[in-house]
């Protein structure tokens, strides 16, 4: 998979990260930096597709970045229709592809 992140030698404006921690998508293991999104992160690893649409299935992922089209639904720790745009990542998160309206798998 192709890295899409500033290397640190590359970066000008010598920006401090912090240290990667891991989480997973799909239960693969995957890193990201404090005060990334589930999106940047993982547009970051290279992962384009983070739901697919409820009747055709078509792959859906970032689009406006803003919040503003639900593009970019996933499953976050079991809950589903969480804007990967704006949900902050933290360490140890489960991330999942969500198909359709998704599934609440905590009955909520």
């Amino acid at each position: 998979m192709k890295q899409l992140r500033v290397r640190p030698e590359c970066d000008t404006a010598q920006v401090e990260r912090g240290p990667a921690f891991p989480f997973t998508f799909e239960g693969q293991a995957m890193s990201a930096y404090p005060g990334e999104t589930i999106g940047a992160a993982l547009m970051a690893a290279g992962i384009l597709t983070f739901r697919t649409t409820r009747r055709q299935g078509r792959p859906r992922g970032l689009f406006c970045g803003i919040g503003l089209c639900f593009d970019c639904l996933v499953i976050v720790d079991g809950i589903p229709n969480q804007q990967a745009c704006l949900v902050a990542v933290k360490p140890d998160m489960r991330v999942q592809v969500q198909t359709g309206t998704g599934e609440d798998t905590y009955g909520n």
